[in-house]
């Protein structure tokens, strides 16, 4: 099967991370190792074309040209208002081959906000256009269902590799020596530093966990971004000597990392789904977050992880102290956790629905 792949939000080779584009590239690393050639179609970025005017006569041409390409079926990896696949419909049309989307969203309320008004409406039009829609949320799924026929919508567990977050004893041992933590609970974090709802859960844990100040733990913070220095001296106000920060680590080392804690704490603000959270189970961490968006779609809440109403720092503090005061409720928990995610989100198991149903549409397709 020869797929022509577009991501309208961000191409899978920009330098800045994120969870979106880490899916983006595992599902396009399976499918060519399943003996699928894949091929990027556009790199051409569509976030806020809505608003960018200038940008349009461009995206016409990238339509034109990814029309131009041989494939069996294209696939279009995210679209939704603030960055619509102008590219995809078009092209796959002009080829006379089958359209999907990967993670698609459609979000009702945009259609009233003038800014977004346009967006809305390319990104109406490109869902329709898909033979299939495969989602990784509930909440998507259901907005999705308003839109379009259940044949053409394909749920999808949210995944990770989960193997390659597997508990690393010997990698525990070896960080913790070198942080110097001793028998002290670690509470790790993980999050890019944007000035956005990230940070604001970053700035939101150092501040309540200041609280804490009679419980001994140490917290670690992985990750980079613009905030950093705002966060570091936030840090040294509210937990002086107790924050230590890791910087950006590199997605293979992730895994030591997530073995050397004993709790992962991030409240999660709005989270879309938090592949941080199934990547701490994963590694048999417990979890402490909020109870909102796609957080309760990736744990099991009360088997797996403590979740407590948004901005409700009694609860949330009252979840970090019962997980720090309790090491076997830890163990059990970070077991359960484990399981699960190798039983119900393990990378392998997730997309080969997706392959089924792509090649499905494509013997259709004569």
């Amino acid at each position: 099967m020869r797929v022509a792949f577009y991501a309208p939000l961000k191409p899978l080779d920009h330098p800045r991370p994120s969870g979106d584009q880490t899916t983006a590239l595992e599902l396009t690393a399976h499918l060519a190792s399943r003996g699928h050639e894949v091929r990027v179609a556009s790199r051409f970025r569509a976030r806020n074309l809505g608003v960018r005017p200038w940008a349009w006569p461009r995206a016409a041409l990238e339509a034109w040209r990814a029309s131009r390409g041989a494939a069996d079926v294209w696939l279009t990896h995210h679209t939704y208002w603030k960055s619509p696949d102008v590219i995809g419909p078009f092209a796959a049309r002009r080829m006379g081959v089958p359209y999907a989307v990967f993670q698609g969203i459609y979000s009702t309320k945009r259609r009233r906000d003038p800014l977004a008004r346009l967006g809305f409406e390319l990104n109406r039009r490109a869902l329709l256009a898909a033979s299939v829609v495969f989602t990784n949320r509930l909440l998507d799924l259901e907005n999705l269902r308003r839109l379009l026929p259940e044949e053409r919508l394909c749920r999808v567990a949210p995944c990770i590799d989960a193997p390659a977050f597997a508990h690393d004893p010997e990698a525990r041992a070896r960080l913790r020596a070198a942080w110097n933590v001793g028998g002290r609970p670690v509470i790790l974090a993980a999050a890019m530093f944007r000035d956005d709802v990230k940070t604001q859960g970053l700035e939101y844990l150092l501040t309540r966990l200041a609280r804490l100040e009679r419980r001994d733990f140490e917290l670690v913070l992985a990750g980079d971004g613009e905030t950093r220095e705002r966060l570091e001296a936030l840090a040294r106000r509210a937990l002086p000597g107790r924050v230590r920060f890791l910087g950006r680590v590199e997605r293979a080392k992730l895994r030591q990392v997530y073995s050397a804690a004993d709790l992962f704490v991030f409240p999660g603000i709005r989270e879309s789904l938090g592949m941080v959270y199934l990547e701490a189970q994963a590694a048999g961490l417990p979890v402490a977050a909020f109870l909102n968006g796609g957080i309760p779609e990736v744990t099991a809440p009360g088997e797996t992880a403590l979740l407590t109403p948004p901005f409700d720092d009694r609860a949330f503090l009252e979840a970090v102290s019962r997980l720090l005061d309790d090491a076997d409720l830890r163990r059990t928990m970070g077991r359960a956790g484990s399981a699960r995610v190798a039983a119900l989100h393990d990378r392998p198991r997730a997309f080969a629905v997706v392959e089924r149903r792509l090649n499905d549409l494509c013997r259709r397709n004569p």
